[in-house]
């Protein structure tokens, strides 16, 4: 940062002050001004929080630095060195001393750029490059932020509202999850990309993605699986395209169809190593997102992450049992945890008269999953289920199931997404992810299920996706207790709900 600064006899001088780096954050959390505590640590709860460049905070206080003068203005400006490591070997044995050297020289090495920002008079500018011997070419004026790496550090914030995204297909773009992944296959910063594939498009952006990862060097591993029903010559023709483009890759596990649709990304970012997960209940197809209602979430949450990472090392390794921090996997603990979740509804209800569940899936044929669910009923739990293709439970048995409605909805696209709604006392609980409620999928595949934390986005879920598909009056069938299915219409009064139409028509409520 340079300074033009004045003595007592008007003469204008020049002092350069050096921004320290690693000392402090370059994002200083400005203070709330109501209790004078730094919002970064109170942040979960706050709309807005306000930071200070560090290079503005001194500029500020240049007084203190500089007494009995007069600081005049101040610019900001950055010098990029030639960073290349040179070495002249005569053998391997120095080798670790000539890199330590070429180390140290970066500090001082050939200038190749200079950024300055846009305030800085051109005869200062000019004066800098003549110093450092740059052509005006290799001069860059900068309106705003200089040096935008530093804004990783805002990473580190307790805000998931930041981190954490929802997108629900085909209502909005697929575009954002190719874009990831080609920014993740481009990243030098990125180390690793895991994926699992069970359907692929023929043309596949996700594919060619992962082979670009590969030739920059990043580490890609990629589970196939063989057995998607008329996939299967597809997948294989691609499990052979990327092996020969050196990706890892794995068909599937011995005994279970993958059904699980996650990624994952590492990425170093200075000390730390950072991951990014991608989970999904559809394929990552380009293709079928334009037609499958579909929910995909990314997410920085650490425990998430850890157990995708957990997962896909068991799936690129040896299958054996793993511990969970937040995600459900079948088949190790889904049909547990599930069926858990069920009795703590029937708990509430009996203790508090309170008790709630909402299921959105395509199908429900598993047994034990239906008589927990007739226990819930007859213990008075409410339970409405979306059901898209198969349901072997029968609702509206007197004594047995009259506290549970089930519908069905066929219109313009296919209804593939899962969602689970717990009341759980008003400590809602939503979980999305892969798996329907059959017992293929408890027992037979690995599939996932993970919750939803953050508070706006799970809202968001309930109220603008899921009870939107509950109220449909347009396109749902409503299942009777004799197994047969009759139409949905509105209410003498009630306006009519094509859900489908509403969300194309309100896409997007759900990004908050």
């Amino acid at each position: 940062m340079v300074r033009v600064i004045q003595d007592n006899f008007e003469k204008q001088m020049f002092a350069r002050v050096k921004v320290p780096t690693g000392l402090f954050s370059r994002f200083i959390a400005a203070p709330d001004v109501e209790t004078g505590e730094s919002m970064k640590h109170s942040a979960s709860g706050k709309k807005n929080i306000y930071f200070v460049l560090l290079e503005d905070l001194i500029a500020a206080n240049m007084d203190m630095l500089f007494p009995g003068m007069k600081v005049v203005a101040s610019y900001p400006f950055r010098i990029t060195r030639d960073a290349e490591i040179k070495s002249h070997l005569n053998g391997a044995d120095d080798l670790a001393a000539q890199i330590k050297e070429s180390l140290e020289f970066r500090r001082t090495g050939q200038p190749v750029r200079l950024e300055v920002d846009v305030s800085m008079p051109e005869h200062v500018r000019h004066m800098f490059a003549n110093k450092l011997g740059l052509p005006s070419c290799l001069v860059s004026e900068i309106e705003g932020i200089i040096g935008t790496a530093d804004l990783w550090e805002l990473m580190r914030l307790d805000r998931p509202d930041l981190k954490d995204v929802l997108f629900y297909y085909p209502y909005d773009s697929f575009l954002p999850f190719i874009k990831f992944l080609h920014q993740a296959a481009q990243d030098p910063d990125v180390l690793a990309i895991k994926i699992t594939l069970y359907r692929i498009d023929s043309n596949s952006p996700v594919i060619d993605a992962l082979i670009k990862a590969r030739q920059n060097g990043k580490q890609v591993a990629a589970v196939v699986e063989l057995t998607a029903r008329f996939d299967e010559e597809k997948n294989i023709g691609w499990g052979c395209a990327l092996e020969r483009e050196g990706v890892h890759v794995v068909y599937g596990s011995q005994g279970l169809k993958v059904h699980s649709k996650l990624c994952l990304v590492v990425r170093r970012e200075g000390n730390e190593i950072i991951r990014y997960g991608y989970l999904s209940s559809g394929n990552l197809n380009a293709v079928t997102s334009r037609i499958y209602g579909d929910l995909g979430y990314f997410t920085c949450n650490p425990q998430i992450c850890a157990d995708i990472s957990t997962l896909f090392n068991a799936l690129t390794g040896y299958y054996g049992k793993q511990k969970y921090h937040k995600l459900l996997v079948a088949p190790y603990d889904l049909r547990r945890e599930f069926l858990g979740r069920i009795e703590r509804e029937i708990k509430r209800q009996r203790e508090h008269g309170d008790g709630y569940m909402a299921f959105k899936n395509n199908g429900l044929t598993d047994m034990e999953i239906i008589m927990a669910l007739y226990r819930a009923s007859q213990a008075g739990v409410k339970i409405d289920l979306n059901v898209r293709a198969l349901c072997a439970i029968r609702p509206g048995i007197p004594g047995i199931s009259e506290n549970i409605t089930v519908t069905s909805i066929v219109g313009r696209f296919l209804e593939h997404a899962r969602i689970y709604y717990f009341r759980n006392g008003g400590d809602e609980e939503v979980l999305l992810g892969s798996a329907d409620l059959r017992t293929r999928n408890f027992d037979e595949r690995v599939e996932t299920l993970f919750p939803v934390e953050y508070p706006e986005i799970k809202s968001a879920i309930i109220k603008d996706i899921l009870n939107v598909h509950l109220k449909d009056n347009v396109k749902a069938r409503r299942l009777l207790s004799d197994g047969t299915y009759e139409r949905v219409v509105p209410s003498p009064g009630e306006k009519e709900m094509n859900s489908q139409e509403w969300l194309i028509e309100n896409r997007g409520s759900w990004h908050g």
